[in-house]
């Protein structure tokens, strides 16, 4: 009976994966229909999407999660993250309004592996304070291109390596999948409650194939236009506490266009070419007053250490201690009238382009496939800055409590426009800079499946990979003509910022025109200078080679392979030496390493609805390309001001993060739309990649940075040679280990639900990070996914709530740094109405709560590099912007 049963599955593996795919039916079917002598089930709506990721999940000898496209253009959400973000296990990044970046199992974004139909997509960043990894921006794929999603949370010899946390491939779909002259539409109106700005979103799709089926064309194509705004408040570190209310404003362009081609000459041999474009324009303004409190006395220290503990403002504030964890502080002030305002401009974009040919050979005792392409990403930002003290903030009398997660104040006016600034101004010149960066993979898989009759082993799978990857990033300053007149330059403050925008804390600042700062710092710039710091780069060459074994008998099943992984990698950069000067030739550092990846999935089929499933594996992740660049940046070297002077030290010879992990889970599906399980997993870390950091250390300069007196340098000396210093090491010891719950069903009424859990202790020794925590990077204990929904022959609509615990987030040695993201939960609504057999009328609404982004300090009492980032501190707040969405959508 067993085996009657596995035989079953074998067919529906095969039913789950085509559906996967993107397989789209012609309509929507609660019971299987029988075609041409096969089990066919049919997707349509949201109900036939849950029954195949069920399938999907269900019927893989690995630990496999499924999103499938409930039809072309119908993906579960807008956004591919969000849709990700539903999983049990998965958590998704939000930083800019969209789901960029997605962490698993507890683990950190950067060690979640991303691979499209199966091989790398290139990618950079647009924006230049965040760091250069191997992570995937989601926000580049738009979701009408996606037929379908696998999120792999074990591993098996035959995936591509790199994903601790987990690997995510995204899938294409392919021309011989879709009826011939399939056609698909799309228009939407999107608004934000922010920008209060109404924006387009048009996407497309045309599939054709010939009588006999054997070549198809497939065009996609997707274009977005957003005008994006964040309001918020930040702390400007190191500027004596100031806090800012800070709005961010983006126009975001986005384009992607996609085409894919199969020939199947023969029904054993097939080939395929798929070529993926991926564009955003995005540039943006990030103006902000950095208001600063005044000058403050002391009058709690510290017996210990001689920290101040308790401070009182202008001598008429209230203060508030927060004991070891560090100083809060409520400030009561009359009117100081003084502060900065600044906007920094950016030029910023990022592409992506891919060039992928497979094949697929199927003879009577093997079957040989492989892929071969190229990908390449380029990306970064022009910046430029008009910024300037000013004495005219008028009504600045009230309190700023710092006591809580967030800054607020109570002010007596908080509404500025220009007049607040000189009445000429002009670009600040040694803020001009440009900072590209690019990205580029040739790779060529080959891939051998042999059928055997071994006992249980059933078939033998290998093959080999190869890819040779490099990555640069440079740093350019703009640099004047030598009779350039500065002042001749200055134009109105009115010019620059024509009128006024909603900010953080319900202030509104000067609105600036971005384009015009960043045209007039064009004209400013005679020509550029390399930036030595700035340069680096890694090159890298990935070889692996696989076996793996699958296995089947009565009421089990599995594989048990092996993965060896070799790696040799170089990094170019300029070495400097203790006068600062950073020599004319490049020098390069090499190093090398490899791996034994043994790993194991099985299944076992305890009854004909419940499967147990377990695996176990020694997993890795390469090192971020940020901490492998050689070169030793210097950060802020002509500043003046001290504390602000950042020295950071990449290490090629890093070793990669390592990990053996297992899991055990035990599934029952109840029925046919319904499943409940409990899982738990385990993952002990032996090795990952850290930062050291110090304060107030000599790096052998023998000139000074800034002028002081060695009561006034932190290091006590008049040369002030005093930094920050960070260098990427390798640091041991940790674990992840959590559970897993999700029940799913849906009922004959049309309603149906989907709710799942994850638990997920992440720690590792304080002493690996430079904050001092003893938490993972990127990793919440609690994850909540609840959905609801109900649908019809005409009418389908669902409501989702996803919500994580707080988590810390590590960007040092940027300009953030390191801080905890407090808890965060979204509710999220979309409805389809079926007007006709072929148009669709559809809305969304995301974060319709307005979910506000809060992150405070994290660093332990003593450790900071600055006061405003010990623990508890209101670093930095974003406020939550709820989007809507609604178009129609032909299909036929």
């Amino acid at each position: 009976m067993l085996a009657k049963n596995f035989k079953k599955s074998l067919l529906a593996v095969n039913i789950g994966l085509v559906m996967s795919a993107g397989f789209t039916g012609a309509a929507f079917a609660d019971e299987a229909q029988v075609k041409e002598g096969v089990e066919v089930i049919e997707v349509r709506g949201i109900r036939g999407s849950l029954k195949a990721s069920i399938n999907g999940k269900r019927f893989s000898d690995a630990v496999v999660d499924v999103v499938s496209a409930e039809d072309v253009g119908k993906f579960p959400d807008g956004d591919v993250g969000e849709s990700l973000a539903r999983i049990p296990g998965v958590t998704v990044s939000r930083q800019f309004g969209q789901g960029q970046q997605v962490s698993i199992r507890g683990a950190s974004s950067q060690l979640t592996r991303t691979l499209l139909n199966g091989h790398t997509v290139a990618s950079t960043g647009w924006y230049d304070q965040q760091a250069i990894d191997r992570s995937f921006n989601y926000a580049m794929l738009p979701s009408e291109m996606v037929g379908g999603l696998e999120v792999y949370k074990s591993s098996q010899a035959n995936l591509v390596e790199g994903g601790i946390g987990g690997t995510v491939i995204v899938k294409s779909r392919k021309p011989l999948d879709l009826d011939s002259n399939s056609v698909f539409a799309s228009v939407k109106g999107a608004y934000g409650t922010t920008a209060e700005e109404l924006n387009p979103e048009v996407s497309g799709l045309y599939s054709w194939k010939n009588d006999s089926e054997s070549f198809g064309v497939l065009v996609s194509g997707a274009y977005s236009a957003t005008e994006y705004q964040r309001n918020g408040v930040e702390t400007s570190r190191n500027w004596s506490g100031g806090m800012a209310p800070t709005t961010f404003q983006q126009d975001r362009d986005r384009k992607a266009l996609n085409v894919a081609l199969q020939y199947r000459p023969t029904d054993q041999l097939e080939f395929g070419l798929n070529l993926m474009s991926l564009d955003l324009n995005a540039n943006n303004a990030n103006g902000q007053i950095i208001m600063f409190p005044g000058d403050d006395s002391c009058v709690k220290v510290d017996p210990t250490n001689d920290n101040c503990i308790v401070r009182e403002a202008n001598n008429t504030g209230v203060s508030y201690a927060n004991g070891n964890a560090g100083t809060k502080y409520a400030y009561a002030y009359p009117d100081f009238g003084a502060g900065y305002f600044q906007t920094w401009a950016r030029e910023a974009s990022m592409d992506s382009k891919t060039v992928d040919l497979d094949w697929k050979y199927e003879a009577d005792s093997f079957t040989f496939s492989g892929r071969v392409g190229n990908t390449k990403s380029e990306g970064g930002a022009r910046t430029a800055l008009v910024g300037e003290y000013t004495n005219n903030f008028d009504g600045q009398v009230g309190t700023w409590d710092m006591t809580g997660d967030q800054a607020k104040f109570d002010v007596v006016n908080k509404n500025y426009d220009s007049s607040i600034l000189p009445s000429m101004i002009g670009i600040q010149t040694w803020a001009l800079g440009d900072s590209p960066n690019s990205d580029e993979e040739t790779y060529v898989n080959l891939d051998f499946d042999i059928p055997v009759d071994f006992g249980v082993i059933t078939a033998i799978k290998t093959g080999l990979r190869y890819a040779d990857h490099s990555v640069k990033k440079q740093g350019f300053k703009g640099q004047l003509a030598d009779n350039y007149n500065h002042e001749s330059t200055f134009r109105a403050a009115s010019e620059y910022f024509p009128g006024v925008v909603s900010s953080g804390a319900g202030f509104t600042i000067p609105e600036a025109n971005g384009e015009l700062i960043l045209s007039d710092s064009l004209a400013a710039t005679d020509h550029y200078t390399e930036k030595k710091d700035a340069y680096g780069t890694v090159e890298e060459e990935n070889f692996a080679l696989y076996a793996m074994a699958d296995f089947s008998s009565d009421g089990i099943r599995g594989n048990l392979g092996l993965r060896y992984i070799s790696t040799d990698a170089s990094s170019d950069y300029y070495a400097f030496n203790s006068k600062g000067e950073y020599g004319t030739t490049l020098s390069t550092d090499t190093a090398s390493y490899n791996e034994l990846l043994p790993s194991v999935n099985v299944v076992l089929d305890l009854s004909e609805d419940v499967i147990l499933r377990t695996s176990a594996a020694q997993v890795i992740s390469r090192p971020n390309y940020s901490d492998m660049f050689a070169t030793t940046s210097l950060s802020n070297f002509d500043s003046t001001q001290p504390n602000t002077q950042v020295a950071s030290t990449g290490n090629v010879a890093l070793k990669p993060f390592k990990a053996f992990q297992a899991d055990i889970s035990v599934e029952w599906y109840f029925s046919e739309d319904g499943m409940v399980s409990i899982g738990y997993f385990m993952k002990d870390v032996s090795s990952f990649i850290s930062t050291r950091d110090a304060n107030n250390q000599q790096i052998g300069l023998e000139i000074p940075i800034y002028k002081s007196t060695p009561e006034s340098s932190p290091c006590g000396t008049e040369q002030a040679d005093c930094w920050s210093v960070s260098q990427s090491t390798n640091v041991s010891g940790g674990s992840i280990e959590g559970i897993e719950l999700q029940i799913q069903d849906a009922f004959d009424n049309g309603f149906g639900y989907s709710v799942n859990y994850t638990y997920a202790d992440a720690t590792s020794p304080g002493e690996n990070y430079p904050d001092g925590n003893n938490v993972f990077s990127d990793s919440s204990e609690h994850t909540v996914n609840t959905v609801g929904f109900y649908e019809n022959d005409f009418f389908s609509a669902r409501l989702a709530y996803n919500w994580r615990s707080e988590y810390i987030m590590r960007e040092a040695p940027g300009w953030y740094l390191n801080r905890t993201h407090k808890d965060f939960g979204t509710l999220d609504f979309s409805a389809t109405w079926s007007a006709t057999d072929y148009l669709d009328v559809t809305f969304e609404a995301a974060n319709i709560l307005k979910e506000d982004s809060l992150q405070t300090g994290v660093y332990q009492y003593g450790s900071a590099p600055s006061d405003d980032l010990e623990g508890g501190f209101p670093a930095w707040s974003f406020e939550g912007e709820a989007t809507y969405k609604m178009g129609v959508a032909v299909r036929f």
